[in-house]
């Protein structure tokens, strides 16, 4: 489906859910494009936005959706619009309410302390709110895929030799299935402030949630923090948190390594391999932050395995 008429459809259902009975002319909610991705579109209509999913969603996209509307989860991950997903060009659209993300600008400002809590409370979740059929949380399967774009591109070089060899050098658990509840795909911008009265930061994107190894979920704040991109006293509240609210996928105080240094290894070579397809195909030099992941990957990629990334160095 063109791009074009893709948004042009998630524009359509989005204007017809704000404004079911007569929307005005003309419309003075605020329209945009919040992402355009090929595993997500979203666009925003006034108080809600409309999701296209990606092609393969599959039923395990309505086995997600059910968990984020159940009552287990509330608080924890937003809460779907009522309705049951329709279908645009093979894509399933769903609706959500709009609720304010977290502000790129202000690093300082970042909600690490209610993140941790969130993700303690989501793998203490009953597994389930995933129904008879659980899907896996995808994390592995991401790292796997981002390696496997960057194979496959025309991008040559020490780099991508370095990124490659990272990661093949994480062991990916064979069994995609585990014990908790898990996001499969956290960062900061999953978050957003729930726009019910008195709501407060919740989980959104539920595309990857699943059953799986809970410790996949802290990688990236792990990796962030091991590639010197988040500082020491973030990631002590970012722990600190999780262990408070119940979370048990980081060990007790100073062996939070013994868990997160595999998954940790898997999400900076992810996060390289992403940057340098990027890259290439914007034809543009890696930006500080990019840098950093592919760095570090020339760095542990000759390691044996051992503790933390640049730690480690």
């Amino acid at each position: 489906m063109p791009c074009e008429d893709l948004h042009a459809a998630l524009a359509d259902h989005a204007a017809h859910r704000a404004h079911p009975v007569a929307p005005p002319h003309p419309c003075a909610c605020p329209v945009r494009v919040l992402a355009d991705r090929p595993d997500g579109t979203v666009v925003r209509h006034g108080h809600l936005v409309v999701k296209a999913h990606a092609p393969d969603a599959g039923p395990a996209l309505h086995a997600r959706l059910t968990a984020a509307a159940s009552p287990g989860l509330a608080g924890i991950v937003l809460r779907p619009l009522a309705g049951a997903p329709v279908e645009a060009s093979g894509r399933l659209l769903t609706c959500w309410p709009y609720g304010t993300p977290v502000d790129p600008a202000a690093p300082g400002a970042a909600p690490w302390e209610e993140t941790a809590t969130l993700l303690a409370r989501l793998h203490q979740a009953p597994p389930s709110v995933l129904g008879q059929a659980p899907p896996p949380a995808r994390g592995p399967e991401k790292a796997e895929r981002a390696l496997a774009r960057l194979r496959n591109s025309p991008l040559r070089g020490a780099a991508r030799e370095a990124v490659l060899a990272a990661g093949a050098a994480v062991p990916v658990p064979p069994d995609r299935t585990g014990p908790a509840v898990c996001h499969g795909d956290l960062h900061l911008g999953q978050l957003v402030r729930d726009p019910e009265p008195g709501g407060g930061w919740v989980l959104i994107d539920v595309d990857d949630m699943g059953l799986g190894d809970p410790s996949w979920d802290l990688a990236r704040p792990a990796a962030w923090f091991a590639c010197g991109l988040m500082a020491p006293e973030d990631w002590v509240r970012f722990l600190s948190a999780y262990r408070e609210a119940g979370g048990t996928a980081a060990g007790p105080p100073g062996e939070e390594w013994r868990q997160l240094d595999g998954p940790a290894r898997a999400l900076t070579a992810q996060i390289a391999a992403q940057a340098l397809v990027k890259a290439e195909q914007a034809a543009r030099p890696l930006d500080e932050d990019e840098s950093a992941f592919v760095d570090a990957c020339a760095r542990m990629a000759p390691l044996p395995h051992g503790p933390a990334l640049d730690a480690a160095t």
